[in-house]
């Protein structure tokens, strides 16, 4: 949905169009870094069936060469890694209530706020299961990593949304890692631009379901 049109005698600040100019542009490298990734799974040989990665058998082969035994694999650990174990372990209790809090969260408010929800399955996606060279342990650390990580991201686009809805304004400092809402946002200080974009903002939230499947940050 287009901005509306500033009133007359007002002109759009210009760190908007140039703010978007770099959108443009960042969106054309992501087009970029997505033909790098497509000819670099090529190289590899592996092809995408039903959801479920498949390499060609001569590949195959070799990566079960290349798995470390799980036995050997835990005799070659350090102690300390040892030791630690436990405490990254226990950290799948909180994540697992953040998970159903924030899912619950969205469920809840996102349609009375008109907000499209966000699908989390675009986020939270296991494979690594599939590769041979990695043993049963290996594996349930890939699992792990995957189920926190892609947590985080769902959690972070669910955050995101919320706060385009409710304070879509640019923070005076520079954050170090906003998120893919935050470019869309008004210039701290700019209170007419703000009464102006909130509900256009705002509108953008609940068209998201229409967006191209392109980009994670605009799926439902």
């Amino acid at each position: 949905m287009s901005a509306p049109t500033p009133p007359e005698g007002s002109a759009e600040p210009s760190g908007n169009s140039e703010v978007r100019a770099i959108l443009a542009r960042m969106r054309s490298l992501e087009t970029e870094l997505d033909a790098a990734f497509e000819r670099a799974r090529a190289e590899l040989r592996l092809r995408i069936e039903r959801d479920r990665v498949v390499f060609e058998e001569h590949i195959l082969k070799r990566h079960r060469e290349l798995k470390i035994r799980l036995l050997d694999y835990v005799r070659g650990a350090r102690l300390m890694v040892v030791v630690t174990a436990p405490f990254i372990y226990a950290v799948i209790v909180p994540i697992v209530i953040l998970d159903l809090f924030v899912t619950l969260y969205q469920a809840t408010c996102f349609p009375v706020y008109g907000i499209s929800k966000v699908r989390r399955r675009d986020y939270i996606v296991f494979d690594r299961q599939n590769l041979a060279y990695l043993n049963a342990l290996e594996k349930l650390n890939c699992a792990y990593c995957s189920y926190a990580n892609g947590l985080f991201a769902y959690v972070r686009e669910i955050a995101a949304r919320t706060e385009q809805y409710w304070c879509p304004i640019k923070h005076a400092r520079r954050l170090i890692a906003p998120h893919a809402h935050y470019a869309d946002f008004v210039a701290y200080g700019n209170a007419e631009e703000y009464h102006r974009q909130l509900e256009v903002l705002r509108s953008k939230l609940a068209a998201m379901e229409n967006a191209s499947d392109g980009d994670p940050n605009l799926r439902t």
